[in-house]
């Protein structure tokens, strides 16, 4: 077998190095050590947007860009999407193991009876404008509930710990549907203990004169599935700030916000209504050839092609394109999804995309599926949020427990002015 080391040879000096490799990786502070003289800092390495930099071990998302692999736990999305609940799902992602019959009921139960806001949460979230963007209601309130446990911030504690991810878990539908409900002018709803939790969900966004709610079974169903899909997708951006955010060992639920401010973004939550846009802009399936062509010649993006993991079909958005037949049986077909399978069938047999390896990723489908349930594209990124919490709660708990791990504080190239005086 092979020396798992890699031999440095620094041309400045003429001295060599070798350095140990490990899980196809070299330390970068074991660059340190090659220097100039002994007052040369030690070469570092210049990495933007950290694209081939692993800052973390982590047990939890496996991803095969190349191959379109997605796997919790070890487990394919396949699978976990065809035969499993978010819950359960949320049980794997958290402690590493599907529950048993008896943990699942157990976590349920704990889930459920946790859903349920401080009366002056909905006071707050009562004081935005009537027009507030969901996803900046959700981010503050998300803080805010760091006002109303202040214990959290004894993250060290492993009980306490597992008290404020389940509350999180547990609120974090019950505040998104909430945002939705403000937008309308509509009363808040309680949560329902007798549901499942997506239909709990839909229960306190859709609810209205009913005594009880009873959600429909397929859209049920279907947005059990899109959680799942979008629990943990490895150190994304905003996966990336709850880390890093965390690292200074702030309460959880202030770098859930962090984290969820990242998502905010365009080029993260929010790519599911750019899609929308485009598909709108295209207005009808005779205008795609023309707009392809307008792609090719720069003036425009394919939005929901490509991603800068996958290099491959993105799975989940196989997975999720099964989901969109199921919605639009009960919701009736939306002339959108007609301009992006027929899209999509042209840009899969263009070989312009194809050598690209510009495949639809997760989002291409997602936007169309929560529109025709009914939720106006400023929910999007908040629907992106309520499954991505669980995500980000489980790499936080890693990193907290990790005892490599410390306060996050990259470096930088200075590249300005070198020392000079004021004028005299």
């Amino acid at each position: 077998m092979p020396e798992q080391t890699l031999t440095i040879a620094d041309n400045r000096t003429g001295e060599s190095y070798t350095l140990p490799i490990e899980n196809g990786t070299v330390r970068a502070m074991d660059l340190r050590q090659i220097k100039i003289d002994a007052d040369d800092f030690g070469l570092m390495t210049y990495d933007p947007a950290l694209m081939n930099t692993a800052s973390t071990r982590s047990a939890i998302t496996f991803i095969d860009g190349d191959k379109g692999i997605l796997e919790y736990r070890g487990y394919p999305i396949e699978q976990l999407a065809e035969t499993c609940s978010f819950l359960q799902v949320a049980y794997l992602i958290l402690f590493g193991e599907l529950p048993s019959e008896k943990q699942l009921a157990a976590w349920t139960y704990d889930i459920t009876h946790h859903t349920f806001v401080h009366e002056n949460i909905k006071t707050l979230m009562q004081a935005f404008r009537y027009d507030a963007h969901p996803m900046g209601m959700f981010i503050s309130t998300v803080a805010a509930l760091s006002t109303f446990y202040p214990e959290a911030n004894e993250v060290n504690d492993v009980e306490n710990r597992l008290v404020q991810i389940k509350r999180l878990i547990a609120k974090v539908p019950t505040i998104a549907a909430y945002t939705f409900r403000h937008n309308r002018g509509l009363r808040y709803v309680y949560p329902d203990n007798d549901l499942s939790y997506t239909g709990n969900f839909l229960n306190m966004m859709f609810k209205m004169t009913e005594t009880k709610y009873t959600a429909n079974r397929a859209l049920e169903r279907a947005l059990d599935v899109l959680f799942i899909l979008h629990a943990d997708h490895e150190q994304n951006c905003s996966t990336n700030a709850m880390r890093s955010i965390g690292s200074s060992r702030v309460d959880p639920y202030s770098a859930t916000a962090g984290a969820a401010a990242a998502l905010y973004g365009p080029l993260h939550g929010g790519a599911n209504e750019e899609v929308l846009k485009m598909l709108s802009r295209i207005e009808n399936t005779r205008n795609i050839p023309e707009f392809i062509q307008r792609v090719k010649n720069g003036e425009g993006k394919l939005m929901g092609f490509g991603h800068r993991v996958y290099k491959n079909y993105d799975p989940r958005a196989r997975i999720i394109k099964r989901v969109a037949d199921d919605v639009f049986e009960v919701t009736g077909r939306n002339r959108l999804l007609d301009i992006a399978l027929e899209l999509e069938r042209i840009a899969l047999e263009d070989e312009y995309f194809i050598s690209r390896k510009l495949y639809p990723n997760v989002d291409f489908y997602s936007g169309i599926i929560y529109q025709a349930m009914g939720l106006p594209v400023a929910m999007f990124p908040v629907m992106f949020a309520i499954p991505r919490t669980l995500g980000w709660l489980a790499q936080w708990q890693e990193m907290i427990t990790d005892s490599e791990q410390k306060i996050t504080r990259p470096r930088q190239i200075f590249v300005g002015h070198p020392r000079r005086d004021l004028p005299t």
